[in-house]
């Protein structure tokens, strides 16, 4: 997409109703207010030792830039990313700058990319997560995070008795974090998240509803969560549509976030669920 190709061209962060056309929804998320669609930013800072299943370049700053204008002009406002996502976090930081206020960014904790090795590394400890969310500040250029998740390795049980949210839970009342909870892998986790935490990311596809239970859960509880791997990271984009309809079927989802760095997939994914939830 170049800059040519957009009647509202990107200056400055505010936002220009009708330009990015349609306008997404948004839900509450605890004292948050999100849209329903969040931009997945993986794709931004990695391209190594992941699940998509086409390979792909990283973009350029200036290709990152129009796309998180666009994103904005749809009325998206929740961004997710993670110390696992390698350069994501330092790059929205430099490329965010001025336009803070305008997003609820998401970041998570717990799990770090050795791009050398191609492979994570995970550390639940309490020092370990409060020095993540140091650094995530750092690299986002921010003085507090909107919402910081534990980012699971699949031993989510174990690192919910371990510390690690005791841990956010003393940040977030030191006004660094708003938002604290877990990017689950397991059913139990899921369901122990939402009753010990402020959200959760679960997973959710047609063909995955192991962690249904919890987003009932999360919705008697007066909590919503966010969902990731709506399309099986990409696997299955012919299920977009019954996808999101199982989704935002849901009183307790408040945000699918989903990744991609093609402008015309982001219209297409902001139409699709402006249809569904409008």
């Amino acid at each position: 997409m170049s800059e040519s190709s957009s009647a509202c061209p990107a200056r400055a962060w505010e936002r220009r109703p009708g330009c990015g056309r349609p306008s997404v929804q948004r839900r509450r998320l605890g004292e948050l207010e999100v849209s329903v669609l969040g931009l997945g930013t993986v794709k931004f800072g990695r391209n190594t030792a992941v699940k998509y299943p086409e390979p792909f370049a990283i973009p350029d700053d200036g290709q990152v830039r129009r796309l998180l204008h666009l994103a904005l002009d749809l009325g998206i406002n929740l961004i997710d990313t993670a110390p696992a996502y390698g350069a994501s976090e330092q790059r929205l930081g430099e490329l965010l700058r001025g336009g803070r206020k305008d997003w609820v960014i998401c970041t998570k904790a717990g799990e770090t990319f050795d791009a050398g090795g191609d492979r994570s590394s995970f550390d639940f400890s309490p020092e370990a997560v409060r020095a993540s969310v140091e650094r995530s500040l750092r690299r986002l250029q921010t003085d507090y995070l909107d919402i910081v998740l534990l980012h699971s390795d699949g031993s989510d049980l174990e690192i919910l008795d371990g510390g690690a949210l005791d841990t956010l839970n003393d940040l977030k009342r030191a006004g660094w974090v708003r938002s604290v909870g877990v990017s689950s892998k397991t059913p139990e986790g899921a369901l122990a998240s939402v009753e010990q935490a402020d959200t959760a990311m679960l997973a959710l596809t047609p063909e995955y509803r192991e962690d249904e239970p919890a987003i009932l859960r999360a919705a008697e509880l007066g909590k919503a969560v966010l969902l990731k791997k709506l399309i099986d990271s990409g696997h299955r984009p012919e299920q977009m549509g019954e996808a999101m309809q199982l989704a935002f079927a849901h009183a307790g989802v408040a945000s699918a976030v989903i990744g991609t760095i093609n402008p015309e997939h982001l219209r297409g994914n902001a139409a699709l669920a402006e249809a569904v939830c409008g």
